[in-house]
């Protein structure tokens, strides 16, 4: 049998994770969050991006949306914007947990909405960090 594969998709101002706003997003970087995914779940293939451009993330979702088991989106601030990252992941056969290391509901009023998230499997939001390992745990069980 073989293993299951998630991809960690990260959109745009991800790769800050560590420097920007630490009050707000925490103080770990994105290169030990993935480490510390793939060291939780090492019976499982962990693939990961980030990309600050909308289309790349729509070019990522489509590829390894239709040939892994699962996605685990933060799509950052397109969330509330993007309806063409919206459709990319309604058009994808892989399950897509989207992420949000904050409580989008406790923010400003343009962040409590979020579009892709209603094309999504579910929505993690307000659980910092953890909000990953939350979201692959639940694509192991589905």
């Amino acid at each position: 049998m073989s293993k299951l594969h998630i991809f960690i998709l990260n959109g745009p101002n991800l790769n800050m994770l560590g420097k920007r706003e630490p009050s707000v997003y925490g103080l770990n970087n994105l290169s030990h969050l993935i480490q510390d995914l793939k060291s939780k779940f090492s019976d499982v293939v962990v693939s990961d991006c980030q990309s600050n451009d909308e289309g790349e993330l729509i070019n990522l979702i489509q590829d390894y949306g239709m040939r892994c088991d699962g996605i685990v989106f933060n799509p950052g601030g397109y969330a509330h914007t993007s309806v063409a990252i919206r459709d990319a992941v309604a058009s994808v056969s892989a399950k897509v947990i989207e992420v949000h290391i904050t409580n989008i509901h406790a923010r400003e009023e343009f962040r409590r909405t979020t579009i892709v998230g209603g094309a999504c499997e579910a929505v993690i939001s307000g659980f910092g960090i953890r909000g990953y390992e939350l979201a692959v745990d639940h694509l192991l069980q589905l």
